[in-house]
């Protein structure tokens, strides 16, 4: 038997009553129409029809006087006009702070073109792409707005899943010397890989006090571009869905996000057998749904509440730029799209210098956001693609035993966001991005500080 002083303690432990927290889940199509530019590459592809639809998933927390809401959307990014838009509706039609809101990207590389900076491009087409882009915002907004509606008494659980053979780290050491970016399939000039993957798989799951399932929180580390093609799909995720809700039941909503992949991709370059498909996408979505169906089984009772929320502004220093590199730059990005394009590093890097010279020497500002669930659950937002690194280190820093690392989130600051070690390597990643070395670091610091504070002090016992 347990002494009273043991029952005690059990009993500070022991989750909440379900009645503290509510959860509401929904879902909005977001399919773009026909001839709707597709994103990911460095060239203008007119979609050919829909393999399987997008949406814009929304998550809506409630713990005492508090709500918040978890987007994901199937694009490619969620630039800050997109999320500003998206907050504002938010704030206008709902009872959820605008602050409150976190709204991520899966980083489909078979979605809409986020970009409204397009060249040689026909005025039918940036017609579709200006209506589309207006009226996303309304779409993604009228998620939350049905999941505030479907709030319902829930309980709150967390497992790790872990899963380790479908990614890998795409940048190399090569026999010169030098740093190969997906330098291809048996290629013996491979020495090794330069980093490691980050191979949790994050779950966190809310089902009814009568235990009907309401909803899965997915985070996983593994770059979206394994479809291609012109097509618009949601890539493996939806996948991951459909196997999930085929064990759980329908009334389960997925939602996935990315974790801190800046520097990690599904190709594995020991092997010779091809990877690229709707095939490849539904490999990888059946085995990660396997480990989250394993991980359900670890499931263990989180305390639902206190849901706290803190963000903090950091600037990130950018690249200068001298006049002679605006000129060539231009001249290149001109040529984009046409049969005379420049080889594809010349475009990444015209790229990055034009963005650089667009920001004039001042700093990007980068929001990183905070939502805490009890004290067992953290999700940070980051506003770039990060590199696996920097999404470990905030993991290993932070208080909270479930830790999610989410990045494309509320913005996508500087496409790459590489750490200090990449900066030296070089390859495409840091040749793409406009910010100069540090950045990453310092959104590690202002995460953990803000996990740190939403978390709050340990009881006396604790701090001994």
């Amino acid at each position: 038997m347990f002494a009273r002083g043991s029952i005690l303690f059990l009993a500070l432990l022991a989750p909440l009553t379900a009645a503290e927290l509510r959860v509401g889940r929904a879902l909005v199509e977001i399919t773009p129409p026909a001839g709707m530019p597709m994103a990911g590459y460095y060239n203008i592809r007119l979609n050919e029809g829909v393999h399987d639809p997008l949406y814009a998933k929304a998550l809506v927390l409630e713990a005492g006087e508090t709500r918040a809401a978890l987007v994901a959307c199937d694009l490619i990014a969620a630039p800050w006009p997109l999320v500003e838009a998206v907050r504002r509706r938010v704030g206008e039609r709902t009872r959820i702070p605008p602050a409150h809101v976190m709204v991520s990207a899966t980083h489909t590389h078979t979605g809409p073109e986020m970009s409204a900076d397009l060249v040689n491009v026909a005025d039918q087409t940036l017609a579709i792409v200006r209506r589309y882009h207006a009226e996303l915002p309304e779409r993604i907004a009228e998620a939350v707005g049905r999941a505030e509606a479907d709030l319902r008494p829930a309980r709150a659980w967390a497992a790790k899943g872990r899963e380790d053979s479908v990614s890998f780290i795409r940048r190399f050491l090569m026999k010169d010397g030098s740093v190969g970016w997906n330098p291809g399939k048996r290629n013996p000039d491979i020495v090794r890989p330069l980093g490691s993957i980050d191979p949790e798989l994050p779950l966190i799951y809310f089902d009814s006090p009568q235990g009907d399932p309401l909803a899965a929180y997915v985070n996983f580390a593994l770059h979206l571009d394994t479809v291609g093609g012109l097509q618009f799909s949601a890539d493996y995720p939806a996948t991951l869905a459909a196997r999930l809700a085929a064990v759980k039941g329908e009334g389960l909503l997925t939602l996935f996000t990315l974790g801190a992949c800046g520097n990690i991709n599904h190709i594995d370059v020991t092997s010779s057998a091809p990877q690229r498909g709707h095939g490849e996408a539904a490999r990888i979505g059946t085995i990660l749904a396997g480990s989250v169906l394993r991980a359900f089984g670890e499931l263990q009772p989180t305390e639902p509440t206190p849901l706290v929320v803190r963000s903090a502004s950091v600037e990130l220093p950018v690249i200068t730029v001298s006049d002679a590199e605006v000129e060539k730059a231009r001249q290149v990005v001109a040529a984009f799209g046409t049969p005379r394009a420049p080889s594809f590093y010349e475009q990444v890097h015209a790229f990055k210098v034009m963005a650089a010279h667009k920001q004039g020497g001042r700093a990007l500002e980068a929001e990183v956001q905070v939502m805490a669930l009890g004290r067992d659950i953290a999700w940070v937002a980051l506003p770039g693609e990060v590199f696996v690194e920097l999404g470990k280190a905030i993991k290993l820093a932070s208080p909270f035993p479930h830790t999610v690392v989410v990045e494309l989130a509320n913005d996508k600051v500087g496409d790459y966001i590489p750490d200090l070690k990449a900066y030296q390597e070089g390859a495409y990643e840091v040749i793409s991005t406009p910010l100069a070395p540090g950045g990453g670091e310092k959104l590690v610091e202002a995460a953990v500080r803000l996990l740190i504070e939403a978390r709050g002090p340990y009881p006396p016992a604790y701090r001994r």
